[in-house]
């Protein structure tokens, strides 16, 4: 008894805890005809047609304004999936998607896309799918909050009255009024109310449905009334994918196999031998992906590999808004139809002349691979993240040099000379390179209408990531290099990339990405040895007394022997060279730093080498020259380290780990092949 009470106790602490009774009362709410007219006339958005739910769905997450030049882009932060924390969060697709919300804004307002099937085309991998779930899923949890709340009805069965019988395709109650005195009783209520867009419940009611109607108002000798009071419950749906309300996927299966009572519904033939007829409508199951799917969202997998008489199945349901079950009429749907496909299916379909009609009544939205380097990163920091990877490493820049790959790969080479594609990718990327303006950046992409819809899928890097990292120990890393012979050697099996021109191309892109990668890690390395702030402060001082004095027509007075001395050209010219002043131009550089520092000073105000990131890395690179072979990097080829050397690579390790995130095993790793790479350099002089 004792244990029952406990069990008790924490039963009603669960319960209490969330107000969880009074949640699951409102959730599944029953009432009367004319008490959900009493709701009606105060939110009149519940009788929002599918267009409009969905619109208002995305719009209740809100927005955010991205400016990209002279490109006012919207973000809409709900395909950044705030439901499931970013699990399923779409990147670098704003401008289609912003084409998607515009479309379902325009279908809301009965504008002429509430006909069309929404077509989304891309490479794989691009997230057409992911959008398509994401509008699902919120759809589900939009519909079980109180914005998006909706409701349905059920009929009393005509022999037993404690049952009832829910329609099954989850129509709108108002459905029930007729058609004039519904259109007449809306527009008065809508009227009271400042909506975006008008609340229009159109069409009859299925045929289960208008069977009961028909029933019903004969036995009350048309008193619709008395028959709504009698026969008829409202009552809150929640839409549902597993539970099949309001939310339909349809997957192509094998032309053979295909049968269109899969979307329309089928005879229940068990129930012909009780209701007399095949005819009947309650001796037939609404149950096809349509009749499921209405007031809600239904996906087409791969649309374009169902057959012709489903096509046409489509035909009819996006233009005129019905389908035909057997035996029965036509059918009036309420929802949104979205449908992926991929590159070949789409040119099949552009060639055959027979579906000229489908492809009059689609709605193309071309949604391509990420062509932004960040957005590109954050696909893969999302699933390989020291969260997700605890027991092993992940070298730095390893994700940014296989996304940096994969957006090269999807890029056209640039028809200006001048630009190469690796410079190409860092513009998209946001980057500001030396006479390039933003003119030339959207004259780019104005020549490149077709790009990012071929190239590397995203799917690739990931399985290679993978690949990788089972193959290192537990506590071990992974470096760069280990990817990349991943990358290369998958491409010989890689069942997308077919031709040999292509294979070598994508090859010869993974030298230069390794090359990029030697430019970053010795700027690291350099930067880590030279990274004693104090004598970059002591090399930036003397190099500006030198510029002041040589401005100035002055000597410098030598701390040593006291005497006045000429300024040190040699000195200048090796960090202003880094620089890429040119000796023709070293007098008017020299003049215009000496005349900002006297600017600032004017304003109370010091100059700082830090604020100037050109300056401060021609100090860290002279610098690095002044003392490299002090820390004798040359020794790491050799494995000969005396204990003097060794420690001054130990606090350059120390640097990398903490300034760069490097681990004991890549920091070593790296400090070797750079070691290398200067080795090379300097055989080559």
């Amino acid at each position: 008894m004792k244990g029952e009470a406990q069990n008790e106790g924490i039963l009603e602490r669960i319960f209490g805890l969330k107000d969880q009774r009074q949640k699951f009362l409102d959730l599944y709410w029953e009432g009367t005809f004319e008490d959900y007219l009493k709701i009606f006339e105060e939110n009149p958005k519940i009788a929002r047609n599918a267009f409009q739910r969905v619109y208002d769905m995305i719009m209740l997450y809100g927005i955010e304004k991205i400016d990209e030049g002279d490109d006012s882009i919207i973000k809409y932060k709900f395909f950044s999936d705030p439901f499931e924390d970013g699990k399923n969060a779409v990147f670098g697709l704003e401008k289609p998607l912003m084409t998607l919300v515009n479309a379902l804004k325009s279908a809301s307002h009965s504008y002429g896309t509430e006909k069309r099937i929404i077509l989304l085309h891309g490479p794989v991998g691009s997230a057409k799918s992911t959008v398509a779930k994401l509008l699902k899923t919120g759809l589900e949890l939009y519909s079980r909050s109180k914005e998006g709340v909706l409701y349905s009805f059920s009929w009393q069965d005509e022999k037993d009255p404690n049952v009832w019988h829910s329609c099954p395709m989850h129509e709108e109650p108002l459905k029930i009024l007729p058609i004039e005195s519904r259109k007449d009783y809306t527009k008065q209520i809508t009227s009271k109310h400042q909506l975006e867009y008008r609340i229009e419940v159109e069409g009859n009611l299925c045929p289960f449905c208008r069977y009961y109607f028909n029933t019903y108002i004969s036995k009350y000798n048309g008193d619709l009334t008395k028959m709504l009071r009698d026969k008829v419950k409202v009552r809150r749906i929640l839409l549902s994918e597993k539970d099949r309300i309001g939310i339909g996927t349809f997957q192509p299966k094998d032309e053979k196999n295909q049968d269109s009572t899969e979307l329309t519904g089928d005879i229940n033939y068990r129930k012909i031998a009780e209701f007399g007829s095949d005819s009947d409508p309650r001796a037939f199951n609404f149950d096809g992906e349509f009749n499921i799917a209405n007031r809600g969202v239904i996906e087409f997998i791969e649309i374009l590999k169902l057959d012709v008489a489903f096509l046409y199945d489509l035909l009819t349901a996006s233009q005129e808004h019905v389908i035909k079950p057997k035996k029965f009429s036509h059918t009036e749907i309420d929802e949104v139809i979205i449908g992926h496909t991929n590159e070949p299916e789409y040119r099949k379909l552009q060639s055959n002349d027979y579906m000229e009609a489908f492809r009059d009544r689609t709605l193309k939205i071309d949604i391509p691979y990420n062509l932004r380097l960040d957005n590109e990163l954050k696909i893969y920091e999302r699933d390989f993240n020291p969260k997700k990877i605890k027991s092993k490493h992940v070298a730095p820049h390893l994700i940014e040099i296989a996304s940096m790959w994969a957006v090269l790969t999807r890029l056209e080479g640039p028809k200006k000379a001048n630009i190469t594609l690796l410079q190409k990718l860092k513009l998209y990327n946001g980057k500001s390179l030396p006479g390039i303006t933003e003119e030339v950046v959207k004259e780019l992409k104005k020549e490149a209408q077709r790009e990012g819809m071929e190239g590397i899928s995203p799917r690739y890097i990931q399985d290679k990531l993978s690949n990788a990292l089972v193959k290192i120990e537990e506590n071990g890393c992974i470096n760069v290099f280990m990817l990349l012979n991943e990358l290369e050697s998958g491409l010989d099996h890689h069942s997308l990339v077919t031709s040999d021109e292509q294979k070598r191309s994508f090859k010869e892109l993974l030298a230069e990405v390794k090359v990029e990668y030697e430019n970053i890690v010795k700027n690291e390395v350099q930067r880590a040895i030279c990274a004693d702030e104090e004598a970059i402060t002591r090399l930036f001082t003397n190099y500006v007394e030198h510029v002041k004095a040589y401005t100035t027509n002055r000597k410098i007075k030598n701390k040593l022997t006291g005497e006045d001395e000429e300024p040190d050209e040699r000195l200048m010219r090796s960090i202003e060279e880094k620089m890429d002043i040119p000796d023709s131009r070293k007098d008017d550089f020299r003049r215009e730093l000496m005349n900002y520092i006297g600017a600032l000073a004017v304003e109370g105000k010091k100059f700082d080498y830090k604020s100037n990131e050109r300056l401060q890395r021609a100090l860290e690179l002279k610098l690095f020259e002044d003392q490299k072979d002090t820390i004798k990097l040359s020794s790491l080829i050799s494995g000969v380290v005396d204990d003097e050397t060794q420690e001054k690579i130990d606090i350059v390790k120390t640097r990398l780990i903490k300034q760069y995130k490097y681990c004991d095993i890549c920091a070593t790793e790296i400090l070797s092949f750079v070691a290398s790479v200067f080795a090379r350099g300097e055989a080559k002089k």
